[in-house]
Order: C-alpha cells, then structure tokens, then sequence
C-alpha cells in the first residue's frame, strides 16, 4: 500500500478536470496529452523530479485521465495522486534517452489499443518539456489523428486560484520572509556571493517551524554594482563589495506554490541614485497595488505604473509583471497574462501575480518587487518583507 501526498481533496482535482475538459470542448478537442509538469500536477497532484524525461497525463473530454511516465516514475504518481492503478501507465526503461525508440510511439501504441488514434487531439507546443522529437513522433504514429496547438489550455484554467492554493502561497510567502531575515542577518561585504546563495538556499529549503520549504522553480538571482544591469545573472565566487549595492530576486516555495520577492540590498551609506529610485517604486508600488481588483485589466494596471514612472523621469520598456502560483524549474511564471500595455485579459478575484517594477540601466539595476492576489479592495501582498532598500551599514 503507497503513502498518499496529495495536498488537496478529491473534490478540488475534479473540478480542475471538468474546467479542462470545458475548455478542451470549447476547442473541439476530444484529447489533450499535458507535458508541462506544473498542469500535470494541478490536474492530479503528482510530483516527483522526472521532468527531465518524456511523461505526460492525458485527459479526454469525455472522461479519459492517465498518467503515462517512465517505468521507476510509476511508484511516484501511486503516492502524489490519486489515480486509480490502471491509470497509472509506465513506458519500459530502453525508451528512455533511446535515439531510435520514442516514448511517444509507445504512447501512440497505447491510443490505437484504446481507439483514440482518430481523435482531435491538443498539443502544448510551446513549452518547455516539450520537444520536436516527441511532436515528430506522435505525428509519424498517429497519421489518422488530427492535432492542434494547445499551448496554455491547461494554464489558463489556472488563473484563478481557490482558496486552498492561496493558502499555500501564503505559506511560501512566510519563507521568504525568512529567507531575507537570514539575507540581514549574514550578508557582509568580503563575504563571496556563492556563500550567500547557500544562505539563502538552506534558509528557503528550512522553510519556518510551521512550513517547510520546498525547492523553488528558478535559483537565487543576483547582481552587485554593474552586473546588476543584468536581470538574470546568479552567484560566482567574487565578494560582496562594501558601498555598492545588489539585487536579489528569491522566492518562497511551498508544496510547489512560490511567493517571489525582489529588494535591493546596499551595504554602507546608499547614493542618491538609489535612494531616488527607491522612493519611485515604493510610490509606483502604491499607486498601482488598489488597482489589482476585479474588472480592471492587465493593460489598465500597467498603464498606471508605467505612467507614473513617465512622470518621475523614468522609462521601462519590459513589462512590469506576470502571474504566478503552481510551478517548476526552469520558470514559477503561468506564462499567460503579462502585465503590459495591450494586455486586455480581466482581472478576477483570485488570480496572483508577481508585480515586477524592476528598473535596469546601463551600469545598475534596483529591484522592489510583490507577489499579490487580486481581491475586492485590491491588490494583497502574500509576504511581508520590508517595502525598502535594505542597508547593511
């Protein structure tokens, strides 16, 4: 008899199911066969770090829903979901990593078998798992089956968290308020940047008495003096250097539910450059964060922001913002909504976002950031790190 992880009821995975399975009709699909790991386990709660090889849950509109994955993977799905075990379908081992056998022919198998080999059948293309191989594949196996792109299908249902997920991220949101509390409590100049990331690493892990920390979805982003110009960058070996100042961009995890939070940390005396810029996006910040509500757009929120930071003397020419909630590396955004200029999508209570009012110049960058949810009086900070450049005298 398996253990069970499942962190949500049965009621929960269903109703994520039947959303899918609406939309799915809504796009005339009668079979969708889901690659990203953050749909497949908000359709079925599993979780396990197999990401790395070809595993998929396929859901029909009518009723179909299994899980297919790589031999050893099996036991992992028995203990995070709640499948039934004929569902549960694992590919021999020589697939894996085999260039001459594809674990999607075997899944073409297993559809001729069920006679889903002539179904309209929905791909997520554009993602990360996803490769030419597999799409060339199920193409050569399956010449009786017509496909479209549904890439984001499973996402977009998504958006809008219940409370139970929103729990979650709350939870994450009190780890990286503790990872910036041991950020404050170790980072000095003459310390190497590696030596912080493991800081910081081992306080998100730790997690609080109450949380514990699972891994977050991207690392520990960071950028002292001129490098932070790069938004992107993580740690090397050199030392934190004394009257400068350095970005992080971290993030909270919980049962795979991320808060992201960015400050700036300064040590010594901070220039007025920093200073000024602070003050901008705390008042940026809030302006913008009462406009997180119901009815509001996407373009309307960032319109705001970007209009007050015109107005400052300032210019951002990326977006300043993208939802969040369930995910796993490379990315914790949903990839669907940003929050930019032309995005018409309508806010609805529940839905999460990490607000990004980062501003990179030429030989410097400062970052500020919240992750929130739309409510009814607007946005709702999920952690509560201090709104400030932080200074390490």
């Amino acid at each position: 008899m398996h253990a069970n992880r499942r962190r949500f009821s049965a009621r929960e995975y269903t109703a994520r199911q039947q959303k899918t399975r609406a939309a799915m009709i809504a796009q005339n699909l009668d079979l969708l066969i889901v690659y990203d790991p953050s749909n497949i386990n908000w359709l079925t709660g599993y979780d396990a770090w197999s990401f790395y090889v070809h595993q998929c849950v396929l859901i029909g509109s009518a009723g179909e829903l299994f899980w297919f994955g790589r031999g050893i993977d099996a036991s992992a799905a028995h203990i995070t979901t709640d499948l039934a075990p004929n569902d549960i379908i694992a590919y021999p081992d020589h697939y894996v990593q085999n260039p001459t056998l594809h674990p999607m022919s075997y899944l073409a198998d297993l559809l001729h078998q069920r006679k889903l080999h002539t179904c309209r059948i929905g791909l997520e293309k554009d993602n990360y798992y996803f490769s030419a191989s597999a799409l060339e594949a199920l193409y050569g196996s399956l010449p009786d089956a017509a496909f479209a792109d549904a890439t984001a299908l499973v996402n977009w249902q998504r958006a809008v968290k219940s409370p139970a997920e929103i729990t979650l991220m709350r939870r994450a949101g009190k780890i990286v308020e503790s990872v910036y509390q041991r950020v404050l409590e170790v980072a000095q100049p003459g310390m190497r940047k590696n030596e912080l990331a493991a800081e910081i690493l081992h306080a998100g892990v730790q997690g609080t008495p109450e949380y514990y920390g699972d891994y977050t979805a991207i690392v520990p982003l960071m950028g002292m003096g001129a490098e932070a110009a790069a938004c992107h960058l993580t740690w090397d070996e050199q030392p934190i250097e004394d009257n400068n100042g350095m970005f992080l961009e971290l993030a909270g995890a919980h049962a795979r539910y991320h808060c992201p939070v960015s400050r700036t940390l300064y040590f010594g005396t901070p220039t007025a450059k920093y200073r000024a810029i602070e003050q901008v996006i705390a008042e940026a910040i809030e302006i913008t964060l009462p406009l997180f509500k119901p009815g509001n757009t996407c373009g309307e929120v960032a319109d705001a922001f970007f209009r007050y930071l015109r107005q400052q003397g300032y210019e951002k020419d990326n977006r300043c913002g993208y939802p969040i909630g369930l995910s796993y590396p490379p990315d914790w955004g949903e990839r669907t909504m940003s929050l930019r200029s032309n995005d018409t999508t309508v806010l609805e209570e529940g839905m999460c976002f990490h607000f990004m009012p980062g501003m990179w110049f030429d030989d410097w960058g400062f970052e500020m950031t919240e992750s929130l949810t739309v409510a009814a009086q607007g946005g709702v900070c999920l952690a509560q790190v201090p709104r400030t450049l932080l200074v390490k005298p």
